[in-house]
């Protein structure tokens, strides 16, 4: 396949991940071009002038068709119906990615793209809970693992030229199969949202009768409850297109939960200390 270097790029959906991905593979002109397209002409315009995209339009067909790789960066179910129609417009031999945050459903829309393009999905681990354009961030992938799940019929230099792409933009490249990678971040990434979501509500919930209650809620409450801040429509497609995973491990959490009400409820001092001992020794395993 081509040479990284040599390559035309094509972004399409020019949100946070699509913006950042392009300003990092510009500021670190890593590839010949970055062409970028958006359902919105002002956030195409926009996109040019913060300098994330070389050039952006409106047309999607036509910007795919003059690209090398091409990668798709709007929420999962977008990107599933966009596989199928964009996919006759990609050049034989392209490459074409995704970064959408669930892989299963997006990898079997790949597995019916024309035999001539080469899929390759992608998730990287990395992001804010601002959206759109105007926070996009050249430096938002460094240091990031950033997941592929190739197919079967994914070539070897398909996948080389993907992990280029991925260490051009400063993050770490990580291959692994679809459904691994969607029950693992059902956990790491989506349980987090529900779980920030969930205490934010509850504070709302006494908040409703009690005025002081955001007055007593300081850097602990705002560092806990941060992703529940996070872009609805992006989320709700996430949660939906990884429902079964998701489910299982909200209730997982939802009954570890229920062991520690019972053992405040019971004044049961051992358990509790047992329970939040063992989260504690996690936590300081993997960040210490």
């Amino acid at each position: 396949m081509i040479d990284l270097s040599q390559a035309r790029l094509c972004i399409v959906g020019l949100g946070l991940m699509g913006g950042s991905l392009g300003a990092a593979l510009r500021t670190r002109a890593a590839c010949r071009a970055v062409i970028g397209s958006d359902s919105q002409a002002a956030v195409c315009h926009q996109a040019v002038a913060l300098g994330a995209v070389d050039a952006a339009t409106v047309d999607a067909k036509s910007a795919v068709e003059q690209a090398d790789i091409v990668i798709l960066a709007t929420p999962v179910r977008t990107i599933a119906r966009l596989i199928a129609d964009l996919g006759p417009h990609v050049q034989p031999g392209a490459l074409l990615m995704d970064i959408g945050s669930t892989k299963t459903a997006i990898v079997q829309a790949m597995a019916q793209l024309p035999g001539q393009v080469q899929p390759v999905g992608g998730h990287p681990m990395c992001g804010k809970e601002r959206a759109g354009i105007a926070a996009a961030d050249a430096n938002l992938y460094e240091g990031a693992v950033f997941c592929l799940t190739p197919l079967e019929r994914t070539r070897p230099d398909a996948l080389s030229l993907a992990g280029a792409l991925v260490r051009a933009v400063g993050a770490r490249p990580l291959v692994i199969d679809a459904p691994h990678h969607d029950a693992l971040v059902a956990v790491t990434s989506h349980l987090p949202y529900l779980m920030a979501a969930t205490l934010t509500a509850t504070a709302g919930d006494v908040a409703a009768t009690d005025a002081l209650t955001w007055q007593l809620a300081a850097s602990g409450f705002r560092d806990t409850s941060r992703l529940a801040g996070s872009d609805v429509n992006m989320m709700v497609d996430i949660l939906l297109t990884n429902r079964q995973h998701v489910a299982a491990s909200a209730r997982r959490a939802a009954r570890l939960l229920l062991d520690l009400t019972a053992a405040i409820e019971a004044g049961d001092e051992g358990a509790l200390r047992t329970a939040l001992t063992a989260a504690r020794q996690t936590w300081r395993e993997v960040y210490h």
